[in-house]
């Protein structure tokens, strides 16, 4: 067992815990989201993680009770001190590890982008008192510790954003509008992104517009309206929201293509910068595109991240 001093500070622990999770093969570096006790955690010995492995890849995972933040390093010749932290989606009853996460993280360092994806607690009352908060807990901790270690991970705090696809896109806009909610007892360091890039995202909690199953495993199957509109992040928008990327596929059967578009119009309400592309096909979950015109949004984000100096042109 390898034994940390305690009189080193929480930075420098995390730090080292990183490096002791490095693999000697260079792959994937997993810390812990928390440091100490997770907020508002109740312990349930028979709620277990859930894997599935293919071809020795973590594809997706269920049951998540100790989130993992997992960082990809770009080549150092190439970064560019901007990051992107990923929420992977599956309706807030799985991760999609692979195709929403890893697979986007190393897209993204091909940019020069250090990226990080987020294995968050999915709500359930099994293992928290709150469920409709702890999946928030968990992305505002994570911005702040890459905040936190800004320096360290040669990162400038002013250009750290969050993409999310589907579930995770509402994670991610949830974050980008209720960063300031007191959610637990944090620090003073600031849980707002810099910018925001959802892919055909759940925005809504309203009837006729929202995943039904994300509603239900988020806030419950008779949530009160209030609860409704505060979940309903088109409703939460104010100027101080982060600039965001939109994309959605007009023939999305699983969260209807007006959840981007409502996102949209109350941004440019606010005159918040926003730029939207919506396909004519491609469904729901076709994560860096599959056949079709939306293979061509990565592009486009690489585009939009350039104009907005979050990367070099």
């Amino acid at each position: 067992m390898i034994r940390i001093p305690s009189l080193l500070n929480k930075n420098v622990c995390i730090l080292i815990v990183f490096l002791l999770g490095i693999s000697s093969k260079g792959q994937i570096n997993t810390i812990p989201v928390w440091n100490q006790s997770i907020p508002g955690a109740v312990k349930a010995s028979d709620y277990l993680e859930k894997e599935v492995i293919k071809d020795e890849e973590l594809q997706s995972t269920s049951q998540v009770s100790v989130p993992t933040l997992s960082l990809y390093l770009p080549k150092k010749e190439t970064a560019n001190q901007s990051a992107v932290l990923i929420f992977p989606g599956g309706g807030y009853s799985h991760l999609a590890m692979h195709k929403e996460g890893k697979k986007v993280a190393l897209w993204l360092n091909t940019l020069g982008i250090t990226a990080f994806v987020l294995k968050y607690r999915l709500p359930t009352d099994r293992v928290m008192k709150d469920k409709t908060i702890g999946p928030l807990q968990d992305a505002q901790e994570a911005i702040r510790m890459i905040r936190r270690n800004a320096k360290e991970w040669n990162i400038d705090p002013a250009k750290i954003g969050v993409l999310g696809f589907s579930a995770g896109g509402h994670l991610a806009s949830t974050l980008a509008t209720h960063y300031l909610d007191k959610v637990y007892d944090a620090d003073t360091i600031s849980a707002r992104p810099d910018f925001s890039i959802l892919i055909y995202p759940v925005i809504s909690m309203e009837e006729g517009i929202t995943h039904n199953g994300s509603k239900v495993n988020l806030l419950g199957a008779n949530a009160v309206k209030e609860l409704v509109d505060k979940y309903s992040n088109e409703k939460q928008i104010d100027a101080n929201t982060p600039k965001t990327f939109l994309i959605h596929a007009s023939d999305d059967k699983v969260v209807p293509v007006e959840n981007s578009i409502q996102y949209y119009m109350n941004l440019k309400k606010f005159n918040v910068p926003v730029e939207m592309h919506l396909y004519e096909n491609g469904g729901h979950g076709f994560g860096l595109g599959t056949k079709g015109t939306h293979t061509e949004w990565p592009k486009a984000c690489e585009k939009w991240l350039a104009e907005n100096a979050i990367i070099l042109h």
